[in-house]
C-alpha cells in the first residue's frame, strides 16, 4: 500500500501518459504510413503482401520520390475534382454559416410565440443522423434537374444548416443585451445591431462556424456519391472524395491507382489541416463560449 500522496499521483501521472502515448502512436501510425508511401516511387499494390516484399512497413530512402504527386497532376482529373470540392465547400459554407448565425441570433434575441417551438423542432430534428434523407434528396433533384450538377450539392449541404444554431446561440446569449438596448437607443434596428455590433464581438463562433461548414463538404462522401452516381458520365463534376473512392476499386488498383489514391488523399488533407491550425485558438473559444448557456 502506498501512502504517500506524492507518490501516488505520480505512478498515476506515469501510467496515464503511457496510455496516452501508445493511443498517440496508434492514431499516428496509419497517417504516416500514408504520407511516406505517397511518396513511394514504385506502385504499391493494396494487399498486404507487398508490405512484406518490400522489406518492411515502411519505405527506404532510396525509394521516395515525387513521381506519384506528378504522375496525379499530369495523367488524372484530380485538378478538376479538388476545384470541384473547393466550388462546393466555400459556396457552401459562406451560405451554412449565415443561416446559423442568423438563426442563432433569432433564438436567442428576439420573442415570438412560435419561438420555443422552433428551437424544440429544431433540436429533434438534430438528433437524426443527415444520410437518412440522401435517397429523398436524389429524387427531389431528379425532379427539379439538379441531380448530378454542383448546385444541386450546394443546397444539399447548405439547405439544413440552420438547425445547427445551438451552439452559436449559447454564444450570444453570453453578450450582454445592454448592448442591444443601448444600440436602439441610438436609432440602429435589428439588422444594423446584428451586422455591426454582435458580428463584430462574435469572431469565435464565427470562425467555429466556418469551420464546421467547410469541414463537412469538404469531407463528405455519402451525399455525393449518392448524387453523383457511379457513371463515368459525370466524372468531370466529382469531388475528390468520389475520386478517391473510385481509385480503390478492384479494377482501378490493378492498374495502379491506389498510389494516386495515397497521393491524392495527402494534397486534399492539406488546406483542412492548416485551416484548422491557424484557426485552432478560436474554434475552441467558440466551442467552450457556447456551451455556457443554451
Amino acid at each position: 500500500m502506498i501512502k504517500s500522496y506524492k507518490l501516488r499521483r505520480g505512478i498515476a501521472n506515469t501510467l496515464i501518459y503511457i496510455i496516452l502515448a501508445v493511443m498517440c502512436i496508434i492514431w499516428i501510425f496509419p497517417l504516416v504510413w500514408l504520407v511516406l508511401h505517397s511518396f513511394r516511387i514504385n506502385p504499391l499494390d493494396p494487399t498486404i503482401a507487398p508490405v512484406i516484399n518490400y522489406h518492411g512497413i515502411f519505405p527506404k530512402f532510396n525509394e521516395l520520390g515525387f513521381d506519384n504527386y506528378i504522375s496525379l497532376f499530369k495523367e488524372t482529373d484530380y485538378l478538376i475534382w479538388f476545384k470541384n470540392t473547393l466550388i462546393v465547400s466555400v459556396a457552401s459554407c459562406i451560405i451554412s454559416t449565415l443561416s446559423v448565425l442568423m438563426v442563432a441570433y433569432t433564438f436567442s434575441r428576439l420573442r415570438f410565440k412560435a419561438r420555443k417551438p422552433f428551437i424544440n423542432v429544431g433540436m429533434i430534428m438534430g438528433m437524426f443522423p443527415g444520410f437518412m434523407t440522401t435517397i429523398a434528396l436524389y429524387h427531389i433533384l431528379t425532379v427539379i434537374k439538379l441531380d448530378h450538377t454542383l448546385l444541386g450539392l450546394i443546397l444539399c449541404y447548405s439547405g439544413g444548416a440552420g438547425l445547427g444554431y445551438l451552439v452559436a446561440k449559447g454564444f450570444f446569449d453570453t453578450i450582454p443585451r445592454a448592448l442591444d438596448e443601448a444600440a436602439t437607443i441610438d436609432g440602429a434596428n435589428r439588422n444594423q445591431i446584428f451586422w455591426k455590433i454582435i458580428l463584430p464581438m462574435s469572431k469565435p463562433i464565427v470562425v467555429y462556424t466556418v469551420l464546421t461548414s467547410f469541414i463537412g463538404p469538404w469531407c463528405d462522401f455519402i451525399l455525393v456519391n449518392i448524387i453523383m452516381g457511379s457513371s463515368g458520365e459525370y466524372d468531370h463534376l466529382w469531388t475528390v472524395s468520389k475520386g478517391l473512392m473510385y481509385w480503390t476499386g478492384r479494377q482501378q488498383m490493378s492498374d495502379g491507382s491506389f498510389r494516386w489514391f495515397l497521393s491524392g488523399s495527402v494534397i486534399v488533407a492539406i488546406p483542412i489541416t492548416s485551416l484548422f491550425l491557424y484557426m485552432q485558438k478560436y474554434y475552441v473559444e467558440g466551442v467552450t463560449a457556447g456551451g455556457v448557456k443554451g
